[in-house]
């Protein structure tokens, strides 16, 4: 464990800075070329067929979270059990969302993969709270949370709908959430053993965002996968660490 003072002085800098930044900076709004993916093959009846079906590793994982946080085979804090389930349920409908985007990729779509996303990041940012720095503030905070990262999807796409997209809320939420989640694994105390399957989740995603900026090139290999896709398999194997963490670690103390 690192020493936090420095650390969680520094992260409240950069938190507001950012603030700042994505004010002074002005209204981003979403790049439609965003929504050309490089494989856009076909498969029986599905258009776009790798990128919808990459999706369903997320449906399997988040099914077999639900069964087991359902029959209390995880461990967990026990008085959030709820917060987890929330979790694995919006992690389920990231499957359903994403696959109905990269059906028909645009923003009316991309709104149906967002939206579950960001209540499932929101969700896995309260629990780390609650093992890591204060279960009760985790029930304080989770439900406004998940309310800020919704909010953040909605201006977007409102913004969006009246001409003058605005993507700064959502990414500066996205950014914050990769600030301080490490923050918090680094500078705080787990009431439980084991950590790993929260960094497994952040490295994961750091991957799985260079796949998606690399999506042509990786396409190009003729591995027959195009970066998009890979990315979606990178994620749902940081879930899967996630869920054996969860499975296999033991309470130091709630």
């Amino acid at each position: 464990m690192i020493k936090k003072s420095p650390v969680l002085l520094i992260a409240g800098a950069l938190s507001l800075f950012a603030g700042i930044g994505v004010y002074v900076v002005g209204p981003i709004a979403q790049d439609m070329g965003y929504h050309l993916f490089r494989d856009q093959r076909h498969w029986g009846p599905f258009p776009n067929a790798w990128n919808v079906l990459s999706n369903i590793p997320f449906l399997v994982v988040a099914v077999v979270g639900l069964v087991a946080i359902g029959q209390w085979r995880l461990v967990v804090v026990r008085r959030l059990r709820w917060l987890y389930g929330v979790f694995f349920a919006a992690v389920a409908l990231v499957a359903l969302g994403s696959s109905y985007y990269h059906w028909s990729p645009g923003n009316d779509t991309l709104l149906w993969d967002r939206l579950p996303m960001s209540v499932a990041f929101m969700a896995l940012f309260s629990v780390i709270i609650a093992e890591y720095v204060s279960i009760s503030w985790a029930r304080k905070l989770a439900i406004p949370l998940m309310g800020l990262g919704i909010g953040s999807v909605l201006y977007w796409f409102v913004s969006e709908s009246h001409g003058q997209g605005d993507l700064r809320l959502y990414a500066l939420v996205q950014f914050l959430l990769l600030l301080w989640i490490p923050v918090f694994l680094g500078c705080f105390s787990s009431k439980f053993t084991h950590s790993y399957g929260y960094w497994g989740v952040l490295v994961a995603y750091v991957v799985s965002k260079l796949c998606e900026y690399l999506d042509a090139e990786i396409y190009a290999l003729g591995l027959g996968v195009s970066g998009h896709a890979l990315k979606h398999v990178v994620v749902a194997l940081g879930l899967v660490c996630l869920l054996w963490m969860y499975h296999r670690r033991k309470v130091l103390s709630v």
